[in-house]
């Protein structure tokens, strides 16, 4: 009786042993998941300057008077936006009385003006028009999406190019020509007939 006693105790210890050792992998966390888990998720360069923006954007129609509601926001707001960030550009554009006018390189200082470069402003309002949605906009309504902003961007880029010297050109793309086509005109003949034994 002895042994069958030490025999149901072994048993007994056995699940113990292995109820805990399953239940300690179960429920407690390694040191790796917990330190997983207090890091911040790390944001990619867009995405946190997307967050900038949006900010940035916020703090300027706040401090309009009167403020603005982003509800009530619309493209002339977005246009002021941008021509309120002109003045920390560091663009020179040339004005066209100025001697420098169209030349990419000028070859001394003149007093025109710093601008926020074409490119920059496109880049922002991308970010702007993303952001405005994710924050619970709707893309009919988005004032970052408006054909008056679109035409704005298009007029900077135009007078940015002239000014500098440097239009900016649509690249276009090269047409993929087929292996086929190539073949019949380097050899005059087909592609098919280049692969028959004689």
């Amino acid at each position: 009786m002895a042994s069958e006693n030490q025999e149901i105790i072994r048993d007994q210890v056995r699940q113990t042993i292995n109820s805990r050792s399953s239940c300690s992998s179960i429920a407690l966390p390694t040191n790796d998941q917990q330190q997983q888990q207090q890091q911040p998720v790390q944001l990619s360069r867009y995405e946190s300057q997307k967050r900038r923006d949006w900010n940035t954007f916020g703090q300027y129609l706040k401090n309009q008077r009167p403020q603005v509601q982003l509800s009530q926001c619309n493209f002339n707001h977005v246009l002021d936006f941008l021509r309120y960030l002109d003045q920390f550009g560091k663009t020179k554009v040339h004005f066209q009385g100025c001697v420098y006018f169209g030349q990419p390189e000028p070859a001394g200082p003149c007093n025109c003006p710093l601008r926020q470069a074409w490119g920059s402003l496109d880049a922002l309002i991308g970010r702007l028009r993303a952001a405005y949605e994710e924050n619970g906009g709707s893309s009919e309504s988005n004032p970052f999406a408006s054909g008056a902003i679109r035409v704005y961007l298009r007029e900077v880029k135009d007078a940015q190019g002239k000014a500098r010297g440097m239009p900016y050109k649509k690249k276009k793309k090269k047409k993929k020509i087929s292996e086929n086509t190539s073949l019949k005109a380097n050899n005059g003949e087909s592609s098919s007939s280049s692969f028959l034994m004689k």
